[in-house]
């Protein structure tokens, strides 16, 4: 019973830690939705917004996260994120954010690894993406339709390997894919309820997820 009351005593410590490590992080998101930037007419003001929550994960993981290449991996995948933030605030710079959050993406899978393999989850991934593409397609932009599948490859590869990584990583990954399918859909095919709404909140709760990643498992400290 002792060692019992012990670990959950460690597990709200390393808890505590985390949500007080975090607080600039909620900060930022919190002024992000109150002054809701994106809405006006895109300025460096609204890119600084945008990116400001990613930015501060990506301090998070430099700061607090063992080292090692997935702390390492994940880092720098959250600068990718960050630098795609301010891409897309200008529609005339979404190819550049697209290849940017490509790079996220291949950084972030680089973190996750091939191991397990888990090919029952694969194949999973793959079916469902493919079904969600193939309902997308019709309404892509005819020069956007193959950038888009590209994208959409990645993404599923980074779901599979968060997915079998379990934990965080797996939240995270799931958050990302549902975030990025709001969007694509909100965009090309029509606008969804809440739709900018819903996919920000999961895009940035999916970043947080892969930052915390980095740092399950670290042992608490005591006072």
């Amino acid at each position: 019973m002792e060692g019992h009351g012990w670990e959950a005593r460690r597990r709200y410590i390393s808890d505590t830690q985390q949500t007080r490590r975090l607080v600039p992080f909620f900060a930022y998101c919190t002024l992000y939705f109150l002054l809701w930037l994106p809405v006006d007419k895109p300025s460096w003001n609204s890119a600084l917004a945008k990116c400001l929550p990613i930015l501060s994960l990506a301090l998070f993981v430099h700061n607090h996260a063992p080292s090692g290449s997935y702390g390492r991996f994940i880092w720098v995948g959250l600068l990718c994120s960050a630098l795609g933030d301010i891409f897309l605030t200008w529609p005339n710079l979404v190819p550049f954010g697209m290849a940017a959050f490509v790079l996220a993406h291949l950084f972030y899978i680089g973190a996750l690894g091939w191991s397990p393999i888990r090919q029952a989850l694969l194949e999973s991934v793959v079916v469902v993406f493919l079904l969600y593409f193939g309902l997308l397609q019709p309404h892509l932009p005819s020069n956007l339709s193959f950038p888009v599948l590209v994208y959409v490859a990645i993404l599923g590869l980074m779901l599979w390997r968060a997915l079998a990584r379990e934990r965080s990583a797996a939240l995270g990954g799931l958050f990302f894919s549902i975030s990025h399918a709001i969007l694509a859909w909100d965009t090309f095919v029509r606008p969804l309820p809440l739709g900018h709404l819903i996919s920000t909140v999961t895009y940035y709760a999916a970043q947080a997820l892969l930052a915390l990643s980095t740092v399950e498992g670290e042992s608490p400290t005591v006072s």
